[in-house]
């Protein structure tokens, strides 16, 4: 009996096939980088490392990502899905000012506890991360504090909000509560108190 010949696969199954390996490889990219930049820092995660990391040559990298704002970009995206971000919208439905910032705080300390290692380490190295990635950041924060002073009856006045966004800073919170041993509730009724002072002074 002669042996029953194999029919070929269909085009579309190779297409998917192939389309998957890719999706992997790119998968496998994204995350080397991302444990780079939160072990050793943007500034000292190189293409060569990622490759290394990720089991592909440079340019199967650079293939993926053709240049830096690129990978950053895919980076962040995959980080940030992991984490549980601020949620400015929520406290903007409280009206209360002192509720709304307490409220706040808390969140955004939360989160600065939780990615703590990541957020450092980018800091640290800005000067290495795209500038639209940088742009992107700050823009996140500048929202932070308009939601959180917004709340408040001098809202346009800029020490009041200079204050606001220096409590909402991670630097602020890595100061009190890594440096000086707070809680994130003490560190947030510690800004508080500071930003209700200065507010009560006009």
């Amino acid at each position: 009996m002669s042996e029953q010949r194999r029919s070929p696969k269909p085009r579309g199954y190779e297409m998917r096939k192939r389309a998957e390996d890719v999706g992997r490889t790119r998968q496998r990219i994204v995350e080397a980088a991302v444990h780079l930049h939160g072990t050793a820092g943007p500034a000292w995660t190189t293409i060569s490392a990622i490759a290394e990391r990720s089991g592909v040559t440079r340019l199967t990298v650079y293939r993926h990502f053709p240049d830096e704002t690129a990978l950053f970009e895919a980076c962040s995206g995959h980080w940030l899905s992991q984490q549980q971000l601020p949620r400015p919208e929520e406290w903007g439905a409280i009206e209360n000012p002192v509720e709304r910032l307490s409220t706040g705080l808390a969140d955004l300390y939360r989160f600065y506890r939780a990615g703590e290692q990541m957020l450092a380490l980018v800091i640290r190295d800005e000067r290495s991360v795209p500038e639209p990635i940088r742009e992107a950041r700050a823009e996140m924060g500048r929202q932070y504090v308009e939601v959180l002073a917004d709340a408040w009856p001098e809202a346009r006045d800029p020490v009041l909000r200079a204050v606001i966004g220096h409590a909402a800073a991670f630097s602020s919170w890595r100061s009190l509560c890594r440096k000086e041993g707070l809680t994130d509730g003490e560190a947030v009724q510690v800004m508080v108190t500071l930003v209700e002072a200065v507010g009560a002074r006009s």
